[in-house]
């Protein structure tokens, strides 16, 4: 599918407008077709160039894809570099951001998918890293169906948002739709111990879930960029192969009457 790039300024109640990056599916000679929405969070780099090819990706599978900023009680809606400073900068936002900030976030984000008239109502959550524990707490909101949640960080340790004691794992019952949940084996973010006590807090809760350690990804490594050795583009794709499954089934489009016809292709390069 095509797609279209927009965004759209969310006021806050915690300061600051947030920038929701939009990322549309056009199918043509369906004006009226609708389609599932997904929040996509992204790591302690905003809105990055992987983050946006992630999110392409998905909107090209037919999902009205919405990426909000997370920063923007601190900064602008600009991504932070994937280097010391831009590290630095990202790892302190994150433990001086509120939770319930966080949460507001996802409630807007998913209020910004729900209000628009090419979606069908049908919602889903995705992130990594950061963006993996903040689509792990969206899928709190009951209107969340199904979720993927990436080398999601902070879980385990209870250390999200100012304070660093969230209570994403002690609320774990509060998931009602289905979700995944993928780890590399290499991950030292989150050792084999914090996955032992997500997995364990899911079966607990009767959280419908799937659980995936693969055997030689290290943190990150769907992030397609090269500056820190960790992209695995092979186990990227197997994985957005569970994502697209999971979403697939539990969140389906509608493409409304077919109109017109093919139409004229231009002719340019």
């Amino acid at each position: 599918m095509l797609i279209t790039e927009t965004h759209t300024d969310v006021p806050t109640k915690h300061g600051g407008d947030m920038r929701i990056f939009l990322f549309t599916p056009t199918i043509p000679n369906y004006p009226k077709a609708k389609f599932p929405g997904v929040v996509v969070f992204s790591e302690i780099y905003q809105v990055t160039g992987p983050v946006e090819r992630f999110a392409r990706q998905i909107a090209g599978h037919g999902y009205i894809v919405a990426a909000p900023s997370s920063y923007h009680e601190f900064t602008g809606p600009e991504s932070l570099a994937y280097d010391g400073p831009g590290t630095d900068k990202g790892n302190a936002w994150k433990i001086e951001k509120k939770v319930s900030a966080y949460d507001e976030d996802a409630t807007l984000s998913i209020d910004t998918l729900l209000a628009l008239p090419n979606c069908n109502g049908r919602i889903g959550a995705t992130g990594m890293c950061l963006g993996g524990h903040l689509a792990f707490r969206c899928a709190f909101d009951k209107r969340v169906l199904a979720s993927v949640c990436y080398f999601a960080t902070d879980i385990h340790s209870a250390t999200l948002g100012e304070g660093k004691n969230d209570d994403s794992i002690k609320r774990v019952k509060d998931i009602k739709g289905e979700t995944a949940m993928i780890f590399g084996k290499r991950d030292n973010h989150v050792p084999p111990q914090g996955r032992d006590a997500i997995r364990k807090a899911l079966h607990d809760a009767k959280v419908t879930f799937s659980f995936y350690e693969l055997a030689w990804a290290q943190h990150a490594f769907i992030r397609d960029e090269l500056s820190k050795g960790r992209y695995d583009p092979a186990l990227a794709g197997l994985c957005f192969q569970v994502l697209l499954e999971l979403f697939g089934r539990t969140l389906s489009g509608d493409l409304g009457p077919r109109e017109g016809d093919g139409g004229e292709v231009e002719d340019v390069c």
